[in-house]
Order: C-alpha cells, then structure tokens, then sequence
C-alpha cells in the first residue's frame, strides 16, 4: 500500500475532525500511526533524535513543513516495527521514583474479576512482580494486567469502569 503526500494530509484533515484519537495502518513496508495531542520525536538505532514525521518505507516524505488542520493537531509517528513508544512522563508534583502501571491496549478498566468482588488492589497496598492489579476489557475479552515491579500502591488514576487509552497510566506504584 503507497501512501503519496496529498492523500496523507486529506488522511489527516479527515481525522482531525474526528474523534479519533488514535489510528494506525499496517502493510509489509510501514506502519503509521497517528495520534492526537501526543509530541513524538522517533529516534534512530543510535539513540539520537531523528526527523521528526520521517517515514520509513514507501511513505518517503517528510510531513513537517506541510500546512496540516490545526484543531487539534494530529501528529504523524511512522516507524518501522518495532512500533515507537511514547515515553511516560510524570505530571509535576509526583514523585519521580515512582513506577507506572501502564495499560497495554484501549478497552475498559476493572479493579475486581467480577462486580461483586473485592478489587485486586488498594492505595497503600503491598504489590509483588507478577501480581495482577486489574482487569482491561478488550472486545469481549478479559486481560489480566500484572505489576512489573514490587512495592506500594500510590495512586490508582483510573475510576472502576472507565474506558481508556494504549499507553494510559493506570496506577502508580514506589518500588521496593
């Protein structure tokens, strides 16, 4: 699949009057991803920031000079696979040594394997690597999320219910 310049930006015109926060197109030579009101700089194998919206594959033109909606602004992330992830970072007053809980796909979040049960965790509660802390609903299916690290539950930033976003933070956790 070839994507050229001006069907990219009537791609992007489109969904910027959406509300779509997140589209991504997958073929053998690229994947791209587009998100809204999310700043990305990929960056190479070496480590060092790359041009920002450089595509690999077909879509072989820079975007960043293009005249492109501005409400909001859909920024652009082409990487080949693997896919480029966007850094977490922490609103200010949080403290830094804290570990998020991030979720892994869009769908529902649960913090008890049925409505009539206790949830997985609680703030102030003890965690251990492996632990499942809560339930993400995804096309009918039930994704048990685990904790990465030990330690203590500071926050828990989703309401029992709630849909969400790939890459949210769902929890908040001081390692041990």
């Amino acid at each position: 699949m070839a994507l050229d310049i001006n069907q990219l930006r009537d791609l992007l015109a489109a969904i910027a009057q959406t509300d779509i926060t997140e589209l991504t197109l997958k073929s053998d030579d690229f994947e791209l991803t587009v998100r809204k009101g999310v700043s990305i700089t990929p960056t190479s194998d070496s480590g060092e920031a790359s041009t920002p919206y450089q595509a690999a594959g077909s879509v072989g033109v820079p975007i960043s000079g293009s005249t492109i909606p501005t409400a909001p602004t859909p920024v652009l992330e082409v990487a080949s696979t693997p896919a480029a992830t966007v850094p977490s970072v922490p609103p200010p007053g949080v403290d830094q040594k804290w570990e998020e809980i991030n979720s892994p796909m869009v769908g529902t979040f649960y913090r008890a394997p049925a409505p009539d049960e206790d949830p997985f965790v609680e703030v102030g509660e003890r965690i251990s690597a492996g632990q499942t802390v809560c339930i993400i609903e995804a096309m009918k299916l039930m994704n048990e999320i685990e904790a990465e690290v030990s330690g203590q539950v500071m926050e828990i930033l989703v309401k029992n219910g709630e849909p969400i976003e790939y890459g949210q933070a769902l929890m908040r956790i001081k390692p041990d």
